[in-house]
């Protein structure tokens, strides 16, 4: 085979090959020539990359795309780096850069000399006896893995690969990752010019791990010397994942004696399957609580990353995988930092991710406690709202501060970067929104809109539930995004719950097996007229066609998969700064009030229109689209909206899921009628069923303390609820804060 620079086999790199196979491809090269155990692979390298720009003739579009771009619009952003995607993945490999991809995929197996010295009827018979590799393809960008920078984690990375299209496909999606919103914000904020940023695609043999694992050759909770090992039986993905916790080993590397053996109980394994070409899910009995290295593999091991360290002459963080009882190295990159005080499995994550270095000050001034209801760190200049009105005063990068949000305040939401409340706690419309938007958040603290002024800088701690004075670089858990390439059977469906039409094709990427929770609220309030006053003015149609146009914009990135929309639930205070909310009735306590299926009821039009809406999507061809009532408390309610749903033309059960939330306690003690009514599904409303089953208003900051999903009284209604719905062949779900209790997840899966 003609040695060229598309194709550059792992034994061909040399340090001088940076440019050509970025920073991934130059430590799986230098390794391999090193003799260390690396899996064969190759690299399809900067050259090929360049090549395909070229020839496709999308290279100017791709960079005059991002010219002058202002990444600190999000949607600006978002649609710029979209739109380069798109033209990646749609343009057609050229024939010649296909050929060397899939000829040096077909050789993998082979020794390359061995494929340098054979004659052609040799090859022939070694191809025809050998099947096609399970590869690994990996993004390598070329400022990768070097310490200096990291752009590990913002390109993607692909596994289980099997077969000529989807290696030609893996190969062109790692691309078109050069240009993610985030990889492009990156570049942009470190002054790297998008026109001298390449990136190679690494595709190497994947190992079928019988055990596997990271090695730190340094501690990085105290950088101490000494070698701290993590291993797991089967895939490594448990450890980054966190839903298996590793045995701990810790080595000496100077006598390579074993100082510390901590062996955890493990209750699964994932390992891939063949046939099916994905991981599965193996329960483990005895074998689980065994030490999952034996003595000899740990020395071994712990010498191998030894040796390593020294190459490099830098601690490293290794991954590692065990199959046939010989060790290899999948993986090796600099420990560009020491941190202390946290577990190793979340070092591990974070490392992998890329986010701005952040160090903790000392000497800060609260100026107010809350409640920490969105995990992130966010500082700018205060602007108080006291109403949808005042929104305009939101710019890009301001702290909004508020009595208390509502759907219509979510354009400026958008544009914040943190938010701070008088009132609500964990599951208000505020900590739920700003978690969707991965925004700081802190409500519940009473008197924020009292204590600070507008133009006052602040530092919001979504994570501690504090307000600083100033701007402070505080320590927030790092962001981790990773493509998820492979599917793990479970027989518990995770789903996603969805309001926006921007964010879908991101949720869609999570390989979610659906949306349980499609919010008709914030569809609604783009048109920025009450929907209530929009019916009774003439404005239906137009009322229908935004619904229409939001679900279907939605439902595209999730064909196939089953979206439950649920009706409208809007509340008399929630709308009133919308065009016709001034017409909204004055309610002593609008939580327990006029609202969800009762309203719908009332309004039938309203109901009507929302039915028409759907009727529209499925004849698009979005028939997965579902129905789901909301505050149900009784059969009548479920029965009249079936019977106009069928007047509509969608004959429930048959034509269109139909289901409806369990948020009440009438509900729970009415759902063997329910279910004998006929639905097909129920969800659980864990923030309504909690708070009306205590007496609890969950936006009340005084009574967080007595909230509890996990109250021993919610559970009974739960178990009750599911025990009836098997009983009846009814799907059963959750769609409330609690779903990501992973207390309530246990207790749900066992259920």
């Amino acid at each position: 085979m003609v040695k060229i620079s598309d194709i550059l086999w792992f034994k061909e790199i040399d340090r001088n090959a940076l440019n050509l196979v970025g920073g991934k491809g130059l430590n799986l090269g230098l390794m391999y020539a090193r003799s260390f155990p690396v899996p064969p692979g190759f690299v399809v390298t900067t050259e090929a990359y360049k090549r395909f720009l070229k020839e496709t003739n999308i290279e100017e579009k791709v960079y005059s795309t991002l010219e002058n771009l202002d990444v600190e619009d999000a949607d600006a952003l978002y649609n710029a780096a979209e739109k380069v995607q798109t033209l990646i993945l749609n343009a057609k490999m050229p024939p010649s850069i296909r050929a060397q991809i899939l000829e040096a995929y077909e050789n993998l197996n082979v020794d390359l000399e061995v494929l340098r010295r054979a004659s052609k009827q040799a090859l022939d018979i070694i191809k025809a006896g050998r099947d096609k590799s399970f590869v690994a393809i990996r993004s390598s960008a070329t400022a990768e893995d070097l310490g200096e920078f990291s752009f590990a984690g913002q390109q993607a990375s692909f596994l289980n690969v099997k077969g000529d299209e989807d290696v030609i496909t893996s190969v062109q999606k790692c691309w078109a990752s050069l240009f993610t919103s985030r990889a492009v914000y990156y570049r942009v904020k470190n002054k790297f010019d998008h026109r001298n940023v390449f990136i190679a695609v690494v595709c190497q043999k994947m190992i079928n791990s019988e055990k596997s694992g990271v090695v730190f050759t340094k501690n990085p909770s105290t950088g101490e010397n000494e070698i701290i090992i993590e291993a797991v039986l089967g895939l490594g993905e448990t450890i980054v994942s966190g839903s298996v916790t590793p045995d701990h080993y810790v080595v000496n590397p100077e006598t390579m004696q074993i100082k510390v053996k901590k062996i955890e109980k493990q209750s699964f394994k994932l390992i891939r399957e063949s046939n099916l070409g994905k991981n599965i899910k193996k329960n483990l009995g005895e074998e689980g609580s065994e030490q999952k290295l034996t003595n000899a593999e740990i020395i071994k091991l712990a010498d191998i990353c030894r040796e390593i360290e020294e190459y490099y002459r830098k601690p490293q963080d290794i991954e590692f995988a065990v199959e046939s009882g010989r060790i290899y190295i999948v993986q090796s990159r600099p420990v560009t930092t020491i941190n202390k005080g946290k577990p190793l499995s979340t070092q591990k994550k974070e490392e992998d991710k890329i986010q701005e270095e952040i160090k903790e000050e000392k000497n800060k001034e609260v100026l107010l406690e809350g409640f920490g209801a969105s995990p992130h760190i966010g500082f700018g200049k205060v602007k108080i709202i006291h109403g949808a009105d005042e929104l305009n005063k939101i710019e890009t990068g301001d702290i909004l501060v508020t009595e208390m949000t509502s759907p219509d305040f979510v354009p400026g939401m958008k544009r914040a970067v943190g938010i701070i409340t008088d009132a609500g706690g964990s599951t208000s419309h505020a900590a739920i929104v700003s978690r969707e938007l991965e925004i700081a958040c802190v409500v519940g603290t009473e008197k924020a809109t009292n204590i600070l002024k507008d133009g006052d800088e602040v530092t919001v701690d979504g994570i501690n539930g504090k307000v600083y004075a100033g701007i402070l670089k505080l320590e927030e858990p790092k962001e981790e995004k990773f493509e998820i390439s492979e599917d793990i059977d479970t027989v518990t469906k995770v789903k996603v719950n969805l309001d926006m039409p921007n964010m879908a094709k991101e949720a869609s990427e999570t390989n979610a097996d659906g949306i349980g929770l499609l919010r008709a609220e914030f569809l609604l309030s783009r048109t920025k007229e009450h929907p209530g006053w929009m019916i009774r003015n003439g404005r239906k149609e137009q009322l229908i066609n935004e619904l229409v146009s939001g679900i279907s914009e939605i439902a595209k990135y999730f064909k196939g998969k089953p979206i439950w929309y649920r009706t409208s639930d809007i509340r008399t205070d929630e709308y009133k700064d919308l065009q016709g909310g001034n017409e909204e009735p004055k309610e002593d306590n609008p939580m327990m009030g006029w609202h969800g299926i009762r309203r719908s009821l009332d309004e039938v039009e309203f109901l009507r229109a929302e039915f028409e809406a759907i009727k529209k999507v499925h004849d698009q061809g979005f028939t997965n689209v579902g129905v789901m009532l909301p505050m149900v408390i009784s059969v009548e309610e479920v029965r009249k909206a079936k019977e106009l749903l069928n007047e509509i033309g969608l004959e429930p059960l048959e034509e269109i899921e139909f289901g409806v939330m369990v948020e009440t306690p009438a509900a729970v003690q009415t759902i063997d009628e329910i279910c004998k009514e006929g639905v097909d599904f129920i969800s659980f409303g864990s923030n309504d069923l909690t708070q009306f089953t205590l007496g609890i208003d969950r936006n009340n900051a005084k009574l967080q303390h007595l909230w509890s999903e996990m109250h021993p009284a919610v559970l009974r209604e739960i178990n009750h609820v599911i025990k009836v719905c098997r009983e009846n062949n009814v799907e059963t779900s959750i769609c409330g804060q609690a779903g990501s209790n992973p207390e309530m997840v246990e207790f749900l899966v066992k259920k």
